[in-house]
């Protein structure tokens, strides 16, 4: 009897579709940096839908791979109508659809942002774990470290500065993912080494006046506001001429991502350049 049970079981399975078998859940994101992430890791038929920022190329590394998912807005009626099986968010942003997701029975993941490079792996796996992809989860996460582990960190006071400078006047402190960037690239944060109340803006006049060896233009769009036109006044041009100026697109540090340390590369690069332009 035991004998003739296990065959018909043996049977069922095998007649059994592979995807109905092993079917991954269909998942929902909220949050440009989840967008991303699930791009990176998601079958395309998982996807139910990321957000509409995720194919802005001016934040989004994966715009062009976002061009062949669908796009949902991050509203709890659009969760509620594509009953998702996973939703991925942010801590701060879409709170009454995540909550939305909840009350629908999906497990809802809510990722703080990245606030250095050592947080990355552990936020792909949280997602590769999550969306049934766990192996391919590793494998990003230990390519990732292994790359991370070739470009060592160690802040010294001979250090250049470098002020990373976004629409508005806004500056970076530490504590976040592009501070975490400088230090793996050799710099020091002005940001944080001059201003002892941790403002969130400086003046043009300021950083001309008492300039970093680097200003690093966090470029967000594509300068139409007046907020981004600033990044392009003829006096900071004039006064970060040469090696002492970087363009640093936001996508590649908005999100924690491995393309975030193409980032890290790059400014490198820009202190190489500094060195070599020493008189």
């Amino acid at each position: 009897m035991k004998g003739m049970v296990e065959a018909v079981v043996a049977g069922f399975l095998a007649c059994v579709p592979l995807t109905q078998a092993w079917a991954l859940p269909r998942v929902a994101s909220l949050n440009l940096c989840t967008d991303q992430l699930l791009l990176l890791l998601a079958e395309p038929g998982q996807i139910v839908g990321v957000t509409p920022l995720a194919r802005d190329c001016w934040n989004a590394v994966l715009c062009e791979q976002a061009q062949h998912v669908p796009v949902l807005r991050p509203t709890a009626e659009n969760i509620v109508a594509s009953h998702p099986d996973v939703v991925l968010g942010g801590v701060y942003t879409a709170a009454v659809a995540m909550q939305a997701g909840r009350d629908g029975g999906a497990q809802v993941i809510a990722l703080p942002p990245a606030r250095s490079l050592t947080d990355i792996p552990a936020q792909i796996m949280t997602v590769a774990n999550a969306i049934g992809v766990p192996e391919r989860g590793r494998q990003l996460a230990t390519a990732f470290a292994t790359r991370l582990a070739s470009l060592p960190v160690g802040r010294s006071p001979t250090d250049p500065t470098a002020a990373v400078y976004a629409a508005n006047g806004f500056v970076t402190h530490a504590g976040s993912l592009s501070d975490d960037v400088l230090a793996h690239a050799g710099f020091r944060n002005y940001a944080t080494l001059m201003d002892h109340q941790a403002s969130s803006r400086f003046s043009m006049e300021l950083l001309i006046a008492r300039p970093p060896d680097l200003l690093i233009l966090d470029r967000s769009g594509k300068g139409t506001s007046l907020a981004q036109s600033m990044l392009d006044h003829p006096a900071l041009e004039e006064a970060f001429a040469g090696p002492h100026h970087l363009d640093v697109p936001a996508r590649l540090w908005l999100c924690g991502l491995p393309q975030t340390l193409d980032s890290v590369v790059m400014l490198r690069t820009a202190r190489h350049n500094l060195e070599m332009s020493a008189p």
